[in-house]
Order: structure tokens, then sequence, then C-alpha cells
């Protein structure tokens, strides 16, 4: 019967093996950017583009096993059980074990994190799972629970004139992002990387709940980022580029179900000459349409040219088909009995050039907001950017190390006064008063609406082993900055963050090992800075230092 084992077990790993659609989580530590890494090398398929993820390992690389892509590590079976189940053609395993840590010691830092929340002190992250197929059929399972200690810290100064108050709320109520979750610890569990497919080729649909990222960008995406926690939708995507004659596609089209974080801009609320200045939020759940594509021109290869765009509008607004999908059709139409519109609207074009004989990559995220006047007229209106370039430098080539180089601009800022003094902002809305927003975080660029950063990496890597330095400077809205010092014409009071942090992750045995500590200098933190009579113009404002301490561990079965 030993010919029988040799027949049939390689022909039942085969059958499921080919239809696995498991998926890399967004911001997975050390495997994610791994795969990028050995795109720039040219080890790794050049026709992914990169900008539409999660990525689905097997289909687009054709890796058996998405947490092992090096095929030089050996995997220990450290709990002597199996992780792995076959039985004709259903297959199932368990996902990597993941748990993470964050503190801040000042105030809340940090973004690209998932269901973490914008805390300081200490919050906590775990995430386990199991994955499951039969046939085209796949279920994912990994759930995400989050603990954060959430203590109180200095919001928007006391000090501040009443009228920032006021105006601080004139912004922050076209959009949810409080600044502290509430006045006790935070504890939520979510539905986390979870999904339920149908997959043929290189083709799934289905329903689910994991983060998206569209784009090219590493730090910042204009509209899917990991900042906030996923969001139910379903989901019509490719697993791999789809090939033609003129190039190969990839893509996603979503229909999903936004929430809000139920908190209000500042705690305790502000009152203002008698009146609460918070405007509470509809209760009412907003449903999100939204596209991605990218091409690949066969004529240009490692070019990739794509394009994202999203609409959104609260429930009880959706009347007919082209509110379902209003991706392609022309603004809704204004009347006098309807003088908000009740769509709120983004979109971008992308570009990723990929030069494997370089081992280096350009990328650049170009997008316009919310029904900002004609594009041609006026292209600065409303608009914001991500420019980017990495560049892998050999650096020992008998034991396959090299120095990487990264460098992002992403400017959110508007240059428009015209929409500064509307208190508007890249992911405000009057129609939607929640804003580009899921529970409390903003779906795209973790830096938020009028937010400008400049961030540079250098790192040492060596397969899955990397330890890096990486500076930023970070300037805070300045959307809200320019309307609440209009009159004024004050601009020593920027709220700008000049951070260093020395990051990396390291592979052993099963584990992946990651940390990252982060000196952050917030200069005029929260806008503040008080010139007292007599003083001098040129005063220092209220500055804070806050220290970032991030440490996990992933274990991979």
């Amino acid at each position: 019967m030993r010919w029988l084992n040799y027949l049939v077990l390689p022909s039942l790993m085969l059958s499921t093996i080919l239809l696995n659609a498991q998926t890399l989580p967004v911001g997975t530590k050390a495997l994610e950017d791994y795969y990028r890494r050995e795109q720039l090398k040219g080890d790794l398929d050049s026709s992914v583009s990169f900008t539409v993820r999660p990525l689905v390992p097997y289909s687009a690389f054709k890796v058996k096993d998405g947490a092992y892509p090096d095929s030089t590590e050996i995997r220990y079976n450290l709990l002597e059980t199996d992780s792995e189940w076959i039985e004709g053609k259903f297959r199932a395993k368990l996902l990597p074990f993941s748990f993470q840590t964050q503190f801040n010691t000042h105030h809340p830092y940090g973004w690209n994190d998932g269901a973490m929340i914008p805390a300081k002190g200490l919050q906590m992250l775990l995430s386990p799972g199991i994955y499951a197929e039969y046939g085209p059929l796949s279920i994912q399972f990994q759930p995400e629970i989050v603990v954060a200690g959430n203590p109180k810290f200095v919001t928007l100064n006391e000090d501040h004139y009443d009228i920032i108050f006021a105006r601080y709320y004139d912004f922050y109520n076209k959009i949810d992002l409080p600044a502290r979750f509430g006045n006790k610890e935070y504890s939520k569990a979510y539905w986390g990387q979870s999904s339920i497919r149908l997959n043929y080729k290189g083709m799934s649909v289905g329903v689910s709940t994991e983060n998206l990222w569209w784009g090219p960008g590493m730090r910042n995406s204009l509209l899917m980022s990991n900042s906030a926690p996923g969001f139910k939708h379903l989901t019509l995507n490719t697993t791999k580029p789809i090939k033609t004659s003129i190039g190969s596609f990839e893509g996603q089209l979503i229909a999903g179900r936004l929430e809000g974080s139920g908190f209000g801009p500042l705690e305790p609320d502000k009152i203002y000459m008698g009146s609460n200045l918070y405007i509470p939020k509809p209760k009412d759940w907003r449903y999100l349409s939204g596209v991605v594509l990218t091409w690949q021109p066969k004529w240009v290869p490692g070019l990739f040219l794509g394009l994202t765009k999203s609409s959104q509008t609260y429930s009880k607004d959706l009347k007919g088909f082209s509110d379902y999908l209003p991706l392609f059709s022309s603004n809704k139409v204004v009347t006098a009995d309807e003088p908000i519109n009740k769509r709120d609207e983004r979109g971008s074009i992308f570009l990723r050039w990929l030069w494997p004989e370089e081992k280096a990559e350009m990328y650049f995220e170009y997008g316009h907001n919310n029904y900002s006047g004609d594009f041609l007229l006026d292209p600065a209106t409303a608009r914001a950017y991500i420019f980017g370039v990495r560049k892998l430098l050999p650096f020992n080539r008998s034991r396959n190390e090299n120095i990487l180089l990264g460098v992002e601009v992403t400017q959110m800022g508007d240059p428009s006064l015209k929409n500064v003094l509307k208190a508007s902002g890249w992911y405000n809305s009057s129609g939607i008063p929640h804003g580009y927003t899921n529970r409390g975080e903003v779906l795209g660029a973790g830096i938020g609406p009028g937010g400008n950063m400049q961030s540079i990496e250098v790192s040492w890597i060596s397969s899955l082993k990397r330890l890096g330095l990486q500076l930023e400077r970070y300037v805070h809205n300045t959307d809200f900055y320019y309307y609440a010092y209009i009159d004024s014409k004050d601009f020593r009071r920027n709220w700008t963050d000049f951070s260093l942090a020395a990051n990396g992750e390291w592979n052993y045995k099963n584990f992946i090992f990651n940390a990252k500590l982060q000196a952050i200098q917030s200069l005029n933190y929260q806008w503040y800075l008080i010139q007292k009579p007599g003083e001098k113009y040129m005063v220092p404002g209220k500055d804070a230092f806050n220290l970032q301490l991030q440490a996990g561990l992933t274990y991979r079965f």
C-alpha cells in the first residue's frame, strides 16, 4: 500500500494548495515588506503591483505558505501538535498568532496600527486565527482584541482662548476624530482580518472585515490604509495580476459599512457662551463604495498606473442604484430642500515604477477631495499627494545582506484659502459629519486632515531580519491651524513633531520579534503658544517630549 500513499497524498495536497486563498493581512510585521523587498531585488514576480492589498501569497507569488516565504527557514513543531489538517478537498490550518504592545509616555502618537486606538499609556493587541478551505470556498477567521489603559492627557490646552476652542469644534464637528476615546480603560473585540470567499483562478468574491491598502505608499495612503480598524464589506477583487493583450490588471470593488466612535472631539465637551460646542453626530451607519484599479502596460515592464475612488453616504439617504454604486456617476444635484450634499467623495491617481536592475522603485499618488471644482482649472484646490523612493544597496553579497534607503513625503494640507476659511480638511465633510473615518480613525493617511510629513529610513536587511533608523518631521493639521489663527496671521504656532526611531524585526525558528523605540519632540504641542506683555515676538511654545515603545511577537505554526 506504500505506493498508494505516494500517489494519493501528493494529489490531495496539490488539489488544495492550488485553491489556497489565504491572505497576508495588511501591516503584517516583517513578512509583508519582505515580499516587496524581494521584488526590488528581482527575486519575485515583477508584475505584482503591491497597490491592492492584502496580498494572497500563493496566488500572486506561488508561495506555498505565506508565513514562511524564505525557503532557507526551518519550521519547528514547538507545540508538538498538528497545525494543519487535510481531508480530501478540505484543508485547514492555524494562522500565525500575533501579540503587539504599544506604550506612549505623554500623548498618543502613531498610526497604521489597525484596531489600536490613539492613546497615552499601554495598550495591547491580540490576534489568533484559523484558515479553512473546501474547493473554491475559503474561510479565514482572524479576530483582533485590543485593550488600552487610556489614561488622561493634555488634549487642547485649557489656557487657549475660548474662540480657539470654538474654531476647533468648527473643524472637528465635521469629522469623527476624538482626541481621547472616553475617560476610562478601553477594550474592544473585532472580527479583524476575517473573510468568507469564493475563489476562481485569479478572482475572489465574498464578505470581509480585513484592512485594505490601496496605492503605492509605505507610511501613508490617501484612500485606504490600516490606520483604522477594518470594516465589514463585500468585495470583488483579483488575487493575482490578470494578463491581457495590453498588459496586466489588478483591482478591487467594495461595498462596506462604516461605524462611528461614539465619542466627541474633546473629553469632556467644551461649553462656549452657555452652549455645548459639540454637535452630536448622526447615529446612522454609513455606506461606503470604493474601487481601485491598477494597470501594468506590457510595453513598459515595472510601470504600474492606477486610480482609486470612494463615495460614502448615510444609510437613510440610500434611495436608488446610483446611491449604491455612484463611483462613475456625476455629482449629486443639490436643491433648495437639500442644501448640503449627501455624498462624501474623493479619488486619486497613482503610479509605481519598479526598476529591479537598479534594485529601486519610485511611487507617487495624487488625490482630489469632495467636489472641489474643476481639476483642470484649479488642480491645487483640495489636493493631497504622496511621493516616495526606495533603493537597496548591496552590503555583504556572500550573506545576502543589503542596506535599504527610503524617503517618503506626504502633503495633506490644503493650499486653498477658500477651503481653509470653511474649516475644511481632506477627510472632513459638511454633509457627512463623521468624515472619512471608521470607529474614530481616518481610513486613509494616518497623519489625518491637514497633516504634512517627511520621512527618511535607513535599514540593514538580511532576509526577514531588519534593523533600522527612521527620521521624521510631522506637521499636525495645518488646515485647522490656519483657520484658527487666520485673524492674527500668526505663523509661530505650527504643532510640529520631530522624531527619531530605532526599529527592527528578527526571525528565530517559528517566531518573528519586532520592536521600535521612538523619541518624539513636539514643538508647540496642541498649537499652544502664549506671548506675555513685554516679551519678544519670537517666544517658545508649549513643547512636549514623548517616548513611544512598540514590541511584539508573531508565532508561525
